[in-house]
């Protein structure tokens, strides 16, 4: 339990007590409760408890504003009424066994960056068939940059994975964004470290682990890997990173934590990276492979059942990379490969079924998800269908692995050899032509993209129903929730000292307060000149609403910008357009430059001169610098009188 304790149990007993609570979560400055009947709650005692700013209702939600400390608070408050159990929205746990927790880490992971890798695999696909079309040559200018826009998600996905990581983990996500740039650094790639470089020592040599050590970490050996384009490294050590993080931020200094936790983080996360978990999943690889070349040796078809049925579930940990020595090693060795071949029945069988889901759901945003989906798949791209439709949907992925694992049987049993490295999807089959002319190999290839798709088309077909979209509804609602809550975590800023800091701007002027939103002129309305309020004067007096200095007085009178001694910039602008008055029914009190005292009078103007000259006398008061402070909270009053509470600034 941490030091807020006593204000989360206050909390807690004054919005009715944990029965009367539905659901919880905060954003920067706010504990948003669900309550069950929020009448229950009481509303002065909270708004006048030591650690809280106010209390305000809207949208649903009982909102509680705590400051800077809300994270803190939050945290004592579901310890204490163990949310979990709970029935939220957007913080409950999932329940389930760890194959269905792990989908939905993975699809949470990567449903953010679905729609950009859909585009890239297009991309990538149509460049290589213009070029297969004759339109331009794969030396061209046009070729690398479309190329490159196709190419650069794929090869730095460690950096987007990163980020989405560090959202799902709780990480902050520009540190997840610097550990995936970091693996993919250009000087630690195994490919950049063995170039032209003698190994130093070899571990575990003799063994199908042997792994050569060109460089160490103060003595500690990092076996070198290639990282780009690499999927389970990043996730599991954006998981570390999590754990670090929350360890640091218990004991470092609230005076140091901006940059001391990012920096001990970093510190002890990379090195690990490197030296355990990044090795671990190539072992794990190369010990799949190893398995698979053996099966190969007494029964090519179920060596070639087995790849077709696990590879897009190696895809999905990073275990394929292991075929890819051994595929390249046989095409320079034996002039082709038919060792990992069998995983070309995947490409098909997984676009087949998302045209299948196609044709039969009813689901709008499935529809639009699948034919991009097949379109990239086709193209040799699957990710996509793979993340965004095939495994959140779970029944779809199984039965594109059965037909995948029966047509990687069938081009085992055929031997469906590839002949020359390179190409996607389609693309690959020039590749399956024999050397000598003869098409038998590439026939081979083709059956079993018939046999492939046809299976997985059908099964789809009889066996997936649109209702199983249903069970996954509510839970898709929970990880839209999660994302919206940690997109605002991802906002919170540190802060030196755990003291409320607070400033209270008190109304300028009497009158009936308006939504800063709901007035006519688009930059107020916009929020682009910054929060605040609107208010239609019932009087012409306006009175400081701060201690400070005026530090612009327009020569019409009509606007004056106030920068108060907390440094809170206020801006009162009387009426619309009444610039083009210039001055005529306005009266200044002060001049630029002038300190004034909260509730000092500063400016008259003439209500009924503005609205005989065809002006609007909507006045709005308005924090010009409120992006700087961690929440700006108007008054929830209906009229003001001079000098009421009308903005509360939270620093």
């Amino acid at each position: 339990m941490g030091k807020y304790k006593q204000l989360a149990q206050d909390i807690i007993k004054n919005v009715g007590g944990k029965e009367n609570i539905n659901g919880l979560t905060h954003c920067i400055t706010r504990l948003r409760f669900k309550l069950k009947d929020e009448s229950i709650a009481n509303d002065d005692v909270l708004k006048n408890m030591e650690g809280i700013v106010t209390v305000m209702k809207s949208g649903g939600q009982y909102q509680v504003v705590i400051g800077n400390n809300v994270e803190a608070v939050y945290k004592d408050v579901v310890e204490i009424i163990d949310l979990d159990n709970l029935n939220t929205s957007s913080e409950t746990k999932k329940s389930g066994n760890i194959l269905d927790k792990g989908i939905d880490i993975i699809s949470g992971i990567f449903q953010p960056v679905l729609g950009i890798m859909a585009a890239c695999g297009m991309l990538k696909g149509f460049n290589a068939l213009f070029v297969a079309m004759g339109l331009y040559s794969a030396t061209s200018g046009g070729y690398m940059a479309i190329n490159a826009a196709g190419d650069a998600l794929f090869t730095f996905l460690p950096l987007f994975l990163g980020y989405t990581s560090a959202k799902k983990f709780g990480l902050k996500p520009m540190l997840g964004l610097a550990l995936g740039a970091a693996m993919c650094y250009p000087a630690i790639q195994g490919s950049s470290i063995s170039a032209g470089t003698d190994a130093m020592y070899t571990l575990f040599k003799g063994t199908m682990f042997a792994s050569p050590v060109y460089i160490d970490f103060f003595g500690l050996p990092i076996i070198s890997i290639d990282y780009t384009g690499t999927v389970v490294p990043i996730i599991f050590v954006v998981y570390f990173a999590s754990k670090c993080e929350k360890l640091f931020n218990k004991f470092v200094p609230d005076l140091v934590k901006f940059f001391f936790v990012p920096m001990l983080t970093l510190l002890v996360t990379l090195p690990v990276a490197l030296i355990v978990i990044g090795p671990i999943a190539t072992f794990g690889s190369t010990f799949i492979s190893e398995v698979v070349i053996s099966i190969r040796d007494f029964s090519p078809l179920l060596a070639g059942a087995i790849v077709g049925f696990t590879w897009q579930i190696l895809v999905i940990f990073g275990m394929h990379w292991g075929f890819i020595p051994v595929y390249i090693n046989n095409v320079m060795t034996l002039g082709y490969d038919n060792v990992m071949m069998p995983f070309f029945a995947c490409t098909f069988a997984s676009s087949a079924v998302v045209l299948a889901i196609f044709f039969k759901t009813k689901d709008k945003k499935l529809k639009e998800m699948a034919i991009p989906n097949f379109i990239s798949g086709i193209f040799g791209v699957t990710e996509p269908a793979i993340y965004g439709i095939l495994l959140p949907l779970k029944k779809p992925f199984i039965i594109s692995c059965i037909a995948s694992g029966i047509g990687g049987a069938f081009y085992g049993f055929f031997n469906l050899r590839k002949f020359i490295t390179g190409g996607m999807g389609i693309f690959e089959l020039p590749a399956m032509i024999e050397p000598n002319g003869g098409m038998g190999n590439l026939i081979v290839a083709l059956s079993g993209i018939a046999i492939s798709m046809a299976i997985a088309f059908v099964l789809t077909m009889v066996l997936y129903k649109d209702n199983e979209i249903e069970e996954t509804k509510d839970d898709n609602e929970t990880k839209k929730d999660k994302e919206v809550q940690e997109n605002i975590k991802e906002e919170t800023k540190e802060v030196k000292s755990t003291k409320l800091e607070k400033e209270i701007v008190v109304s300028p002027i009497k009158g009936e307060v308006l939504n800063l939103g709901d007035i006519e002129d688009a930059a107020f309305a916009s929020g682009v000149l910054g929060q605040g309020v609107a208010i239609v004067p019932s009087d012409g007096k306006v009175v400081a609403p701060v201690d400070g200095v005026v530090t612009t007085l327009f020569p019409s009178l009509h606007a004056i910008g106030i920068l108060s001694d907390d440094g809170v910039e206020v801006l009162i602008h009387i009426g619309l357009n009444t610039v083009q008055l210039e001055g005529r029914g306005f009266k200044a009190s002060v001049a630029q430059g002038d300190r004034i005292k909260k509730g000092q009078t500063i400016l008259n103007f003439d209500i009924d001169v503005i609205k005989e000259a065809g002006y609007s006398v909507v006045t709005p008061i308005v924090i010009t610098n409120s992006s700087q402070f961690l929440d700006v909270v108007q008054t929830e009053s209906k009229d003001v009188e001079l000098e009421d509470n009308l903005i509360t600034i939270i620093f």
